[in-house]
Protein backbone atom coordinates (compact mmCIF):
# COMPACT_ATOMS: atom_id res chain seq x y z
CA UNK A 1 0.00 0.00 0.00
CA UNK A 2 1.20 3.47 -0.85
CA UNK A 3 1.87 6.10 1.75
CA UNK A 4 -0.80 8.56 2.69
CA UNK A 5 -0.32 12.34 2.29
CA UNK A 6 -0.84 14.94 5.01
CA UNK A 7 -4.12 16.17 3.46
CA UNK A 8 -5.39 12.60 3.26
CA UNK A 9 -4.35 12.01 6.88
CA UNK A 10 -6.22 15.18 7.89
CA UNK A 11 -9.45 13.99 6.29
CA UNK A 12 -9.15 10.36 7.43
CA UNK A 13 -8.24 11.22 11.03
CA UNK A 14 -11.08 13.78 11.29
CA UNK A 15 -13.60 11.20 10.08
CA UNK A 16 -12.15 8.48 12.33
CA UNK A 17 -12.27 10.69 15.44
CA UNK A 18 -15.88 11.65 14.72
CA UNK A 19 -16.63 7.95 13.91
CA UNK A 20 -18.22 9.13 10.69
CA UNK A 21 -17.57 6.17 8.41
CA UNK A 22 -20.29 7.16 5.93
CA UNK A 23 -19.44 10.65 4.72
CA UNK A 24 -20.40 13.01 1.91
CA UNK A 25 -18.39 15.28 -0.34
CA UNK A 26 -19.57 18.23 1.78
CA UNK A 27 -17.90 16.66 4.84
CA UNK A 28 -14.60 16.48 2.95
CA UNK A 29 -14.84 19.91 1.33
CA UNK A 30 -13.29 21.88 4.20
CA UNK A 31 -9.95 20.03 3.92
CA UNK A 32 -9.26 21.17 0.35
CA UNK A 33 -8.86 24.48 -1.49
CA UNK A 34 -11.33 23.70 -4.27
CA UNK A 35 -13.50 21.00 -5.86
CA UNK A 36 -10.77 19.83 -8.25
CA UNK A 37 -8.24 19.25 -5.46
CA UNK A 38 -10.87 17.35 -3.47
CA UNK A 39 -11.62 15.13 -6.49
CA UNK A 40 -7.92 14.29 -6.86
CA UNK A 41 -7.51 13.33 -3.19
CA UNK A 42 -10.74 11.33 -3.05
CA UNK A 43 -9.62 9.45 -6.17
CA UNK A 44 -6.24 8.70 -4.55
CA UNK A 45 -7.93 7.43 -1.39
CA UNK A 46 -10.10 5.14 -3.54
CA UNK A 47 -7.01 3.80 -5.32
CA UNK A 48 -5.34 3.17 -1.95
CA UNK A 49 -8.51 1.33 -0.82
CA UNK A 50 -9.11 3.70 2.11
CA UNK A 51 -12.56 4.73 0.89
CA UNK A 52 -15.34 3.15 -1.19
CA UNK A 53 -17.64 5.28 -3.34
CA UNK A 54 -21.31 4.44 -2.68
CA UNK A 55 -23.09 6.99 -4.86
CA UNK A 56 -22.40 10.37 -6.49
CA UNK A 57 -21.84 12.19 -3.21
CA UNK A 58 -21.44 9.51 -0.51
CA UNK A 59 -18.40 7.46 0.48
CA UNK A 60 -17.52 4.85 3.09
CA UNK A 61 -14.26 5.21 5.04
CA UNK A 62 -12.48 1.92 5.70
CA UNK A 63 -11.58 2.13 9.42
CA UNK A 64 -7.96 2.04 10.53
CA UNK A 65 -8.81 -0.99 12.68
CA UNK A 66 -9.61 -3.00 9.51
CA UNK A 67 -7.10 -5.86 9.46
CA UNK A 68 -5.17 -6.02 6.22
CA UNK A 69 -7.33 -3.33 4.66
CA UNK A 70 -10.38 -5.63 4.57
CA UNK A 71 -13.66 -4.53 6.07
CA UNK A 72 -17.24 -5.67 5.84
CA UNK A 73 -20.32 -3.66 6.62
CA UNK A 74 -23.79 -5.22 6.69
CA UNK A 75 -25.22 -5.31 3.14
CA UNK A 76 -28.58 -3.88 4.26
CA UNK A 77 -26.81 -0.86 5.77
CA UNK A 78 -24.80 -0.34 2.56
CA UNK A 79 -28.01 -0.48 0.48
CA UNK A 80 -29.64 2.07 2.78
CA UNK A 81 -26.66 4.42 2.46
CA UNK A 82 -26.54 4.08 -1.34
CA UNK A 83 -30.16 5.22 -1.58
CA UNK A 84 -29.97 7.75 1.29
CA UNK A 85 -32.73 5.89 3.13
CA UNK A 86 -35.51 6.28 0.57
CA UNK A 87 -37.03 4.81 -2.61
CA UNK A 88 -35.72 1.27 -2.07
CA UNK A 89 -36.33 -1.93 -0.10
CA UNK A 90 -34.68 -5.33 0.40
CA UNK A 91 -36.62 -8.20 -1.19
CA UNK A 92 -36.30 -11.78 -2.38
CA UNK A 93 -34.27 -14.45 -0.60
CA UNK A 94 -32.42 -11.84 1.44
CA UNK A 95 -35.70 -10.68 2.97
CA UNK A 96 -36.85 -14.28 3.46
CA UNK A 97 -33.60 -15.09 5.26
CA UNK A 98 -33.90 -11.99 7.43
CA UNK A 99 -37.42 -12.99 8.51
CA UNK A 100 -36.26 -16.57 9.19
CA UNK A 101 -38.41 -18.11 6.45
CA UNK A 102 -35.47 -19.85 4.74
CA UNK A 103 -32.22 -21.22 6.14
CA UNK A 104 -30.24 -20.66 2.97
CA UNK A 105 -27.92 -17.65 3.14
CA UNK A 106 -28.36 -15.72 -0.12
CA UNK A 107 -25.33 -15.10 -2.30
CA UNK A 108 -26.71 -11.79 -3.54
CA UNK A 109 -28.87 -9.11 -2.01
CA UNK A 110 -31.91 -8.11 -4.09
CA UNK A 111 -32.79 -4.44 -3.79
CA UNK A 112 -35.96 -3.05 -5.36
CA UNK A 113 -35.59 0.64 -6.17
CA UNK A 114 -37.10 3.33 -8.33
CA UNK A 115 -33.99 4.66 -10.06
CA UNK A 116 -31.32 2.01 -10.54
CA UNK A 117 -30.82 -1.40 -12.11
CA UNK A 118 -27.95 -3.83 -12.53
CA UNK A 119 -25.36 -5.36 -10.21
CA UNK A 120 -22.71 -3.91 -7.95
CA UNK A 121 -20.12 -5.77 -5.92
CA UNK A 122 -19.13 -4.12 -2.62
CA UNK A 123 -17.22 -5.67 0.31
CA UNK A 124 -17.43 -9.18 -1.14
CA UNK A 125 -21.20 -9.31 -1.63
CA UNK A 126 -23.28 -8.49 -4.68
CA UNK A 127 -26.17 -6.07 -4.64
CA UNK A 128 -28.69 -6.69 -7.44
CA UNK A 129 -30.79 -3.63 -8.20
CA UNK A 130 -34.24 -4.22 -9.72
CA UNK A 131 -36.13 -1.18 -10.93
CA UNK A 132 -39.77 -0.88 -9.87
CA UNK A 133 -42.52 1.73 -10.10
CA UNK A 134 -43.01 4.04 -7.14
CA UNK A 135 -46.54 2.61 -6.68
CA UNK A 136 -44.95 -0.78 -5.88
CA UNK A 137 -43.37 0.50 -2.66
CA UNK A 138 -46.25 -0.87 -0.55
CA UNK A 139 -45.74 -3.44 2.20
CA UNK A 140 -42.35 -2.11 3.28
CA UNK A 141 -41.29 -1.93 6.93
CA UNK A 142 -38.36 -0.16 8.54
CA UNK A 143 -36.02 -2.23 10.76
CA UNK A 144 -32.66 -1.62 12.46
CA UNK A 145 -29.34 -3.43 12.42
CA UNK A 146 -26.60 -2.15 14.70
CA UNK A 147 -28.39 1.16 15.27
CA UNK A 148 -28.80 1.81 11.55
CA UNK A 149 -32.23 1.59 9.95
CA UNK A 150 -33.05 -0.01 6.60
CA UNK A 151 -36.16 -0.81 4.56
CA UNK A 152 -37.31 -4.38 3.94
CA UNK A 153 -40.37 -6.08 2.50
CA UNK A 154 -42.85 -7.10 5.23
CA UNK A 155 -42.90 -10.68 6.46
CA UNK A 156 -46.42 -11.24 5.06
CA UNK A 157 -45.39 -10.09 1.57
CA UNK A 158 -42.27 -12.27 1.66
CA UNK A 159 -44.32 -15.31 2.72
CA UNK A 160 -46.71 -14.64 -0.17
CA UNK A 161 -43.76 -14.32 -2.57
CA UNK A 162 -42.24 -17.61 -1.33
CA UNK A 163 -45.52 -19.48 -1.87
CA UNK A 164 -45.77 -18.15 -5.43
CA UNK A 165 -42.32 -19.46 -6.39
Amino acid sequence: MEGISSKEIGLVSFLELKEKYFFTRNDAKKFFKNENEMNVYLHRLKKKKRIVKLNKTKYFLIPVKASGGFWAEHPFVIADEIFNGKNYFIKGLSAAHYWGLVDQIPTQIEVACTNKQGKRKIFGFTLVFKRIRPESMKGVVEKKIGGHSFRILSKEKVEKWLKSR
